[in-house]
């Protein structure tokens, strides 16, 4: 069987717009978990966070709009509202000045459209500034106001780190 020529489809409950839903998008890594993928990158910034929930102490709310702000010269943290994630692949696509960028994302949507035109075409190819990771296991999320995670909480999908690292030519 060939799947050349094919053209994914996402189920219409995937794909009618309804808006961002708060109660859904506002989860944020336990600080534990961030603290392994700061060491790592070195952070300057946090682009998509809540007050509540900014991992950093720079960071971009919904009111200062981290699609609207240049993120030139930062070590960028993302991990956008997962009912548009589109936007934050496009901003990340155009911020070529920026260090680097680490964008958090659901592991379980490839076949979705945004992944399908914003990730799967450039992804680990030799001169792609796209890296992209499959994390092991399911990350936990906190909800605003939790401080703890209990034992049946992970969400039922694993996450992706897609990276950038602009080339500098």
């Amino acid at each position: 069987m060939s799947l050349v020529g094919f053209k994914s489809q996402n189920h219409p409950q995937q794909t009618r717009y309804a808006g961002s839903k708060r109660h859904v998008d506002d989860r944020a890594l336990p600080q534990a978990d961030f603290e392994i993928l700061n060491q790592r990158f070195r952070f300057s910034i946090d682009v998509a966070a809540a007050a509540h929930n900014a991992k950093l102490p720079r960071y971009f709310t919904e009111e200062t709009s981290g699609l609207d702000q240049s993120w030139a010269g930062e070590r960028v943290y993302c991990n956008p509202p997962y009912s548009t994630i589109e936007p934050w692949l496009i901003k990340a696509w155009r911020e070529v000045q920026a260090e680097v960028i680490v964008m958090l994302l659901p592991a379980n949507r490839t076949e979705q459209g945004w992944w399908q035109r914003q990730v799967e075409p450039r992804r680990d190819q030799a001169l792609s500034p796209l890296t992209v990771e499959f994390l092991p296991g399911r990350q936990r999320f906190l909800k605003p106001g939790q401080v703890e995670i209990g034992p049946n909480e992970r969400p039922p999908f694993g996450s992706v780190l897609c990276i950038w690292t602009p080339r500098r030519g």
